[in-house]
């Protein structure tokens, strides 16, 4: 036999299990969920702010780096200065360059948000990473012409024109996430935020029954 079933007019209030919430309403989102959520969508904001940063590398990169003098023949395009060094300027000025743009970025995205946190850290480190290769792609796209013979018979022969700009050492690349990621971490370590320290309580022992308390009173 079966224990008999409580009218439906007689249960308790609150216990209906088909009952939903009032006005369709979704229960709200925990205070973990709307912290993360937080934590991405600056992360995004960061990211993107960075990442278009590139723009000024890339324009800077163009307007400070040495250009290569080439002059031509009838017959092939050579260097005119065999011995110069500006074949390695350009990646030199790349790197410096973004080794200086890496920290201003670092110390933005401190003051934007002190308390850090690792979506924010990955959002630095992969807008500064795309922000190297769109500076590198603008560069070369606003600077002297890569087609080299088609410069070539435009100067004409024994005219000097300027190389194509172009970056030899890709891991320059890495410049500028490598010094965001290393100045953002002193930045945390010097004046991040701190953990409250532990109040440490010692315990006081009971006496007991019919012992006399150590305090004297």
């Amino acid at each position: 036999m079966t224990a008999p079933l409580t009218p439906p007019h007689e249960q308790p209030p609150g216990n209906d299990p088909w009952q939903t919430h009032a006005g369709g309403s979704h229960p709200e989102p925990s205070e973990g969920a709307l912290a993360m959520r937080k934590d991405l969508r600056d992360a995004v904001i960061v990211a993107v702010a960075v990442t278009v940063a590139g723009v000024a590398l890339g324009l800077l990169w163009l307007w400070l780096a040495p250009r290569v003098p080439l002059i031509a023949d009838d017959k092939a395009v050579f260097l005119k200065d065999t011995e110069g060094e500006e074949a390695i300027g350009g990646d030199g000025t790349f790197i410096l360059l973004a080794l200086g743009l890496g920290a201003l970025c670092a110390a933005a995205v401190f003051l934007f948000r002190r308390k850090g946190g690792i979506a924010l850290v990955a959002g630095l480190a992969i807008g500064s990473l795309l922000g190297s290769v769109l500076a590198w792609r603008l560069g070369i796209w606003l600077g002297p012409n890569q087609d080299v013979v088609a410069a070539a018979k435009a100067a004409g022969q024994g005219v000097t024109f300027d190389a194509p700009l172009k970056l030899d050492a890709k891991g320059a690349l890495l410049a500028w996430p490598i010094a965001a990621m290393a100045v953002h971490l002193g930045l945390m370590a010097l004046f991040g935020p701190r953990d409250p320290d532990p109040v440490w309580q010692v315990p006081t022992l009971d006496p007991g029954p019919g012992k006399p308390d150590s305090s004297g009173l």
